[in-house]
Order: C-alpha cells, then structure tokens, then sequence
C-alpha cells in the first residue's frame, strides 16, 4: 500500500479528524427520525455558511451535478444564457449548457483574467440573455474574482445568476443574499472540509418563479421533488448518509470559529504560500494579491516538468498538490490551502518543494521559502 498523502490540492481537500469520526459512526437509515434530525441541523448551518435565508438543497453528486441541476430546473429549451469564463470551469458550464439546449453565449477571457462588470452588462445589453453563469473562484488558475459588482450587473438586467463557488465558500466572502446571488453552488470537499459526495444549490425566490415555467427534463435534479423531501427531513432517492453526518460536523467546526476567521486564514495562508514561491524565485501564476485565497498556481523553471516534480513530491515526501490544465500541464502546479490545512503543513509543502527543485537542477536554495511564508503569515493571521 502507498504511504498515506498530505492533500495540497483545491480538491479534494484534508479532512478533520473530528469528521473522520463522525464518518465512522454506524449507518443510519434515510427515512428515520435520526436521519431528519441530522438533516435539519445540515440545512440549518447550510444557510448558515451561505448566509442565506434561501433553500440549501442536498444533493449526494459532485458541484458538476448540482450545477447540471440548476441548468436543468430553470431553462427550457433555446433560452439564452450568457457563459462567462475565464479558466477550465467557465468552459465546463458554457459546454454543460449549450449540451441541453440552450442557446449559450460565451464571454471569455484568457485564462487568468478576471471579468468585468462592463463586460458583463453590455454582453447582456447585446443577448438579451435571462442567465448568467458566473465563476466565483476558477481553481484551474487561482482567480477569484469581485463577484459582488457581477451580481448587481445581473440584478439590473434582470437576468438570474448561476454562481460557481465549490472551492469559494467559506474560504473567501461570499454574501448570498445580500449581494442578490439567485443560485450558489458549492461542494463538500473543498473549503468544508468534508470527504468528496454531497453538492449544495442555493435557490432564491426568483429562481423557484423561474423554474416553475422551465421545461427541460429533470427526475434525479428535480428541484421541486427535492424541496418536498427536504421538508420531511430526506431527500426523494437514498442520500450519502454518512456523508450527511460527516458535513454537519465539518460545518459546525467551520462556524465555531466563525467565518471571518476563516477568511482571514485562508488570505494569510495565500500570502504565505506566494512568499515562499517568490523566495524560491519562482514565476506566480494565480495572482500575487489576496484575492487568491484558495490556491497558488506557479510555473516551474525552464527544463523542469511539472509533472515529473508533482511525483517526486508524492513519492518521497508523502504530499500531493494539483497540476495544471491543457497547455500548462508541463509547467504549471497548483498549491491549494483551503479546508483543514494550516502553515505547518504549507511551510512542510513548500520546503519539500525546493528540496526537490534543488535536486532537478534549478537555483533554488534550500531552507529559505518556509520562513519566508512563516513570516508572510504572522503579518495577516490575525488582520
């Protein structure tokens, strides 16, 4: 058996040990009171971590298949949507769409960019688009983008807004309600610090009046069905159970601390990790600001295969981080620091690192990128 792994990854991420415990505990059964109760405490601290007044709706799939059912549930066929993207994920929900029907207009921007508002609204001046499928944090390139100026540009137009934030909740701010966000999508295994299996919709009041009309097909994704069998304390078909009970802990964690002190941790462990790659003269490709929360991207020196380093890391050092997508797989990697992971497990990450960039032939020097991002994080920890 391989030695066990240190997730450095957006996704999945490292899981408490507390979560671990309630994981283990004995199955129970969907349709007993136990289980209802368990799931009025998830939907409760959902909203919670939403901050949202809004229905939650538990889904036992991947944030692609929460993201599916929002598609399904709120257009018919031939509806404009407006796609906007900027990395991997934007083009997945452009894709998604336009495979049900939908008469998709993309706004795209090289990877690495970050939309506009300008853009937004004259792109929906122009469509005429009633949906827009927005990205909150693209975690192919570490952008997060000021999602907030996004939102009110739909609510002017009056187009519905579908946002992607499986690796942004409770890592960085995101105000549901308060900033008019119809549909939020979210998952269990990146910043709530759960195994992977259960998505999450956020479902505003404009969004249930728009799914009421819509006609595409939908059984498994049924929006509806499922608001029903939320009601009763389950869902239509057999939830993850151990999954359910799993989350309800991770979330309670998350909001005994408190979501500032979340966002705070995570921008401080953000710093942190770009000080130890600038230290070890590496070229930053998420950006260089504390937007980028969630992960550092970096591009290895010329000559180094990112891949070759990525199993290096794995092999010898017991710590798995991310690659990059399409032409950037030979250079770029992905540090992720969301979920459980604090600066003892960064600085071991980023030391291993120079280790073996040192071994493959680049001028890096080993021992100085931990204390530089030991002393970047004592500047933002507490701020």
């Amino acid at each position: 058996m391989s030695r066990p792994q240190q997730l450095m990854t957006p996704g999945p991420t490292a899981v408490p040990p507390e979560v671990l415990h309630a994981l283990a505990r004995p199955v129970i059964h969907h349709r007993s009171p136990d289980f209802a109760e368990v799931f009025g405490v998830a939907e409760e601290r959902l909203r919670a971590v939403y901050r949202t007044k809004n229905d939650v709706l538990v889904f036992t799939a991947s944030g692609t298949g929460a993201f599916e059912s929002a598609i399904v549930n709120l257009h018919s066929p031939g509806d404009r949507v407006l796609a906007v993207s900027q990395g991997e994920f934007g083009e997945r929900w452009q894709k998604l769409a336009a495979v049900f029907g939908c008469d998709v207009v993309p706004l795209t921007y090289a990877w690495g960019e970050s939309p506009t508002p300008d853009d937004v609204r004259a792109a929906l001046a122009e469509s005429g688009a009633g949906t827009v499928l927005l990205v909150h944090s693209e975690t192919s390139t570490g952008v997060v983008c000021d999602l907030e100026p996004l939102l009110a540009v739909c609510s002017d137009a009056g187009a519905l807004s579908i946002v992607d934030a499986v690796s942004s909740l409770a890592a960085v701010p995101l105000e549901t309600d308060a900033w008019g966000a119809d549909v939020v999508i979210t998952g269990s295994q990146k910043a709530l610090m759960s195994p992977p299996g259960l998505a999450f919709a956020s479902v505003s009041d404009r969004a249930w009046e728009r799914a009421a009309t819509a006609s595409l097909p939908r059984f498994y994704w049924d929006w509806e069905r499922q608001r029903k069998a939320q009601a009763q304390g389950s869902t239509p078909s057999t939830p993850a159970t151990s999954l359910v009970v799993a989350v309800v802990e991770a979330l309670g964690l998350v909001l005994e601390h408190g979501l500032e002190a979340s966002f705070a941790r995570h921008r401080a462990l953000g710093r942190a990790c770009r000080a130890g790659i600038k230290q070890m003269g590496l070229e930053l490709y998420s950006p260089d600001d504390d937007s980028a929360a969630v992960l550092t991207g970096a591009l290895t020196p010329d000559g180094i295969d990112a891949v070759a380093l990525r199993l290096a890391l794995r092999d010898r050092h017991g710590i798995t981080i991310a690659g990059g997508h399409g032409e950037l797989v030979p250079r770029l990697f992905r540090i992720g620091h969301i979920g459980h992971v604090g600066i003892e497990e960064l600085a071991g990450t980023l030391a291993a690192l120079e280790e073996e960039l040192a071994a493959a032939g680049a001028d890096v020097e080993p021992g100085r990128a931990a204390p530089a991002a030991y002393e970047a994080f004592g500047t933002v920890a507490t701020a």
